[in-house]
C-alpha cells in the first residue's frame, strides 16, 4: 500500500462538500468532515438535496470512525460538523486556529463549536483572554502576494485599487478583534486532542503531513475569511487539498502548489453559478489561467477539480480552455464524481 485517497463527498455529487479520506500504511486521514445542503436556486428538488444530504452525513460519519486523524480548513458547515462532535472523539484534530486571520462569523461558529468541545472533555482554561498589550503582530497579507499585488490588470487597475482598500479597512478592524478575543486554546486530553497547525508540520512514520499558512477564501481580503490547505506526502507521491481558495483565483496560490509538485491535487474551482454577481469575468480569466499554469508546469498524475465550480450545469462551458486543454495534453482532470465512475448531479455537457 501507497498512499491512496478517495473523494467521500463533493458538490458533483449533490451536496456542498469537500471531504477526502487519505491513507498510507501509516495513518488514515479525514480532511474536511463537513457537508451542507446545495442552495435554493441549486436545479433540483427539496427531497433530492435532502437525500444527498443524510448520504453524504453518514458516509462522512463512518469514516471518521475509522480514522485517526481529522481536519478541519476553516468554519463553514460544508467543511466541519457541529452537529456531532463525537465523529472527533479518540482523534488528533487538526483545526484552522479560531483566534486570528478568521472573520467574524467563523469565530462565531468556532466558538459554538469549542464551547461542545470544552465541556464535554471538561476543559478549564477557556476563558484566558489576550492580553490588549499583546506584542504579536499580524502583518498584512496582501504582502505575502507579490506576483498578485504587482499584477498589471489594464483598465481593471483604478478599480482594483478601490477594492483592495476597501479590503484592508475591513482587515484592519478584524485585527482589532483578534487582539481582544478569549483566547480559544488547544486540547490534548485522553479522548481527543487538536492542534492548530497553520504553518506546521508533523510526522507519522513515513507520512508527513503539513498546512499552509491562512490563505484567502477566493480573492485578496475576501470577507468569508481564510483557510488552511493540508499538503500529505507518503515517501514519494504527495497530495495537496486546496480547501477553499476558489479556483485558485489568487497567482502567488497557484504558485505554491507547483514548488509543492504534487501528484494528487484536489482543488476547488471557481464559483461560477455566481457569474455576473460576486464572480466577475477578471478573476475568473485569473482562475482559468492560473489552473493552467498549474497543469502545465506539473501536469499532475490526478487533479480533482470540484467545489463550488459544479454547482451549476455551465460549468464546463465556463471553464472550457481548461477541459480543452487537459484533454489535449492527456491530463487526469476530473469532478470528484467522475473520478468515482459517475456523472455528476449537474453537466450540461451531457445533454
Amino acid at each position: 500500500m501507497s498512499l491512496e485517497f478517495e473523494p467521500l463527498w463533493f458538490d458533483s455529487m449533490g451536496a456542498k462538500s469537500t471531504c477526502t479520506q487519505v491513507k498510507t500504511p501509516d495513518v488514515n486521514i479525514v480532511l474536511d468532515p463537513g457537508v451542507a445542503i446545495m442552495h435554493p436556486s441549486f436545479p433540483a428538488t427539496d427531497m433530492q438535496k435532502q437525500q444527498w444530504l443524510k448520504a453524504a452525513e453518514k458516509k462522512i460519519k463512518k469514516s471518521c470512525k475509522k480514522a485517526d486523524v481529522v481536519t478541519i480548513s476553516h468554519y463553514h458547515y460544508d467543511h466541519y460538523s457541529p452537529k456531532d462532535i463525537s465523529i472527533y472523539e479518540d482523534k488528533k484534530l487538526f483545526a484552522k486556529n479560531p483566534n486570528y486571520y478568521i472573520n467574524n462569523q467563523q469565530r462565531h461558529r468556532a466558538e459554538d463549536f469549542y464551547d461542545k468541545l470544552y465541556k464535554k472533555y471538561k476543559i478549564e482554561d477557556k476563558d484566558k483572554i489576550y492580553d490588549p498589550t499583546i506584542t504579536e503582530k499580524f502583518p498584512d497579507p496582501i504582502n505575502d502576494l507579490p506576483i498578485a499585488k504587482n499584477k498589471d490588470f489594464g483598465d481593471y487597475n483604478k478599480r482594483r485599487k478601490e477594492v483592495l482598500a476597501k479590503g484592508k479597512k475591513r482587515y484592519d478592524k478584524l485585527v482589532k478583534n483578534w487582539i481582544l478575543y478569549n483566547n480559544l486554546p488547544e486540547i490534548h486530553s485522553k479522548k481527543i486532542k487538536i492542534n492548530f497547525p497553520e504553518g506546521k508540520k508533523y510526522t507519522f512514520k513515513d507520512t508527513k503531513i503539513s498546512f499552509t499558512k491562512p490563505l484567502f477564501h477566493g480573492i485578496e481580503y475576501a470577507t468569508v475569511g481564510w483557510v488552511v490547505g493540508t499538503i500529505i506526502q507518503y515517501k514519494k507521491t504527495k497530495l495537496i487539498h486546496t480547501s477553499d481558495v476558489s479556483g485558485p483565483m489568487i497567482e502567488d496560490y497557484a504558485d505554491m502548489i507547483i514548488k509543492e509538485k504534487p501528484q494528487i491535487l484536489i482543488m476547488d474551482g471557481p464559483t461560477t453559478y455566481l457569474f455576473g454577481y460576486i464572480l466577475n469575468r477578471i478573476n475568473l480569466e485569473r482562475t482559468i489561467n492560473n489552473t493552467l499554469h498549474i497543469i502545465k508546469k506539473i501536469q499532475p498524475e490526478i487533479l480533482i477539480w470540484d467545489h463550488h465550480l459544479t454547482r451549476e450545469e455551465k460549468f464546463k462551458k465556463r471553464t472550457k480552455k481548461v477541459w480543452d486543454y487537459a484533454k489535449e495534453h492527456k491530463i487526469n482532470l476530473k469532478t470528484a464524481s467522475e473520478y468515482l465512475d459517475k456523472e455528476p448531479v449537474l453537466n450540461e455537457t451531457n445533454k
